[in-house]
């Protein structure tokens, strides 16, 4: 298993381009392409762990892949699929369920294991399959696999108890193929919802209301393979953002905007970092010890949960005490026992962790739980004294394309072993 050593350095200097949005983005888009017949080209799409095994369910169902350099790929959807989803991959990343919607309103039919991913917390599918069922699809869960018929959805109005980021995507890529009018109630608001539904549209589907609490889809007889090109990936912004909060300096961040890491983009100036819009992206400067501010997750436009981790580790070592409520996920604060490790003075209580900064971090041998988890762990090494080594750092590649390297670009002290 590959690991990360950390030590503290001079402040971070330089320009960043911002990644594509492979994770958190592409996944989901690959799997829309699924709902046409034939070719799509997908660019600033950089490979992250995750897309590479959506591209492996992809190819098993007999989707043609080819790699168009270091940042593009080209998908033919042509001809007949298969359409299941085998465990062996489907067990290796969460977002593999986004390809149960395209399945049901193509293919009529789909066989998707039940999926894997980051052990942050009960995430059920019961939203998918209660809207799912009520645009018309046969369900059942079977020898571990999601068993699906749907030979004829039809539009309907689905009002999800919460608004799940992966329910929406799975029910808005089922109804554009659907016949009728559905309607989404508390729909997920994230910019990764309003990226899918742009490339659904330009593809030929009517989405309308993308972005706000209520979708609404006119279904269309058939859907035609575009192009597309990924925006930046937000948390790998807010991660150099809060790199920047320990380390100190001043970075540019290019390819990302500011509407994108909104609440991010407020806590971090109420702790005294400065942030501004430029005509690429945005430049941050932090010049002295921050400040604690408290910190609530909650779904767009709110403070992503993604964003959680690495904020507490800076406010592991800002000025005062803050309260972080986790309202997302229900086991998320397993990073901080690492973090106590180096020093850190953290306190939990089921969804609340109390956050009391320190002066210096101490370096320490750590473990990365999960993707994010394991970028919190390095960007608190380089507020601590000594060395810092994070293990198990393949979850972090998960989501980032090789963060140490671009840490290092900057200036961090950050190198694989």
């Amino acid at each position: 298993m590959s690991s990360v050593r950390v030590r503290p350095g001079d402040p971070l200097q330089g320009t960043v381009r911002v990644s594509g949005a492979s994770k958190n983005s592409g996944c989901k888009q690959l799997a829309a392409a699924l709902l046409a017949e034939g070719t799509t080209t997908v660019t600033n799409v950089p490979s992250v762990a995750d897309l590479e095994v959506m591209l492996d369910v992809l190819t098993a169902m007999g989707v043609g892949v080819e790699r168009l350099g270091s940042d593009a790929l080209r998908l033919d959807t042509t001809g007949e699929l298969t359409p299941e989803a085998p465990y062996e991959l489907v067990t290796r990343m969460r977002a593999s369920i986004n390809v149960l919607g395209p399945l049901l309103a193509r293919c009529g039919e789909a066989r998707v294991a039940m999926p894997g991913g980051d052990n942050i917390g009960q995430r059920k599918l019961d939203m998918h399959f209660r809207g799912l069922e009520a645009m018309g699809a046969k369900l059942s869960v079977t020898h571990g696999y999601i068993e699906g018929s749907a030979h004829g959805l039809h539009g309907a109005r689905i009002v999800l108890e919460f608004p799940s980021v992966g329910a929406t995507e799975n029910l808005l890529t089922a109804a554009v193929l659907a016949d009728g009018v559905t309607t989404i109630e508390n729909a997920a608001r994230e910019p990764e919802i309003r990226d899918l539904a742009t490339l659904l549209n330009r593809m030929g589907a009517r989405v309308h209301g993308a972005g706000t609490s209520t979708i609404e889809v006119e279904g269309v007889r058939a859907l035609a393979s575009v192009d597309t090109e990924l925006c930046g990936d937000r948390i790998e912004a807010g991660t150099y953002l809060t790199a920047l909060g320990v380390a100190g300096g001043e970075i540019d961040l290019e390819g990302i905007r500011l509407d994108q890491l909104e609440m991010v983009v407020v806590k971090l100036r109420e702790m005294g970092m400065r942030i501004d819009a430029t005509d690429h992206g945005l430049r941050a400067r932090c010049e002295r010890r921050l400040a604690s501010v408290d910190v609530a997750t909650l779904p767009f436009p709110g403070f992503a949960t993604d964003f959680m981790p690495m904020t507490v580790a800076l406010l592991a070592v800002c000025d005062g005490t803050a309260i972080v409520s986790e309202n997302v996920f229900d086991n998320r604060f397993s990073f901080i026992g690492e973090l106590r490790r180096m020093g850190a003075d953290i306190r939990t209580e089921d969804r609340h962790a109390v956050v009391r900064g320190v002066p210096r971090l101490s370096g320490a041998p750590v473990r990365a739980f999960d993707v994010r988890a394991g970028a919190a762990l390095a960007i608190a090494g380089l507020g601590a004294e000594g060395e810092t080594v994070v293990h198990d750092w393949h979850h972090v590649d998960r989501g980032y394309v090789d963060l140490p390297a671009r840490l290092a670009d900057l200036g961090a002290w950050v190198e694989r072993v």
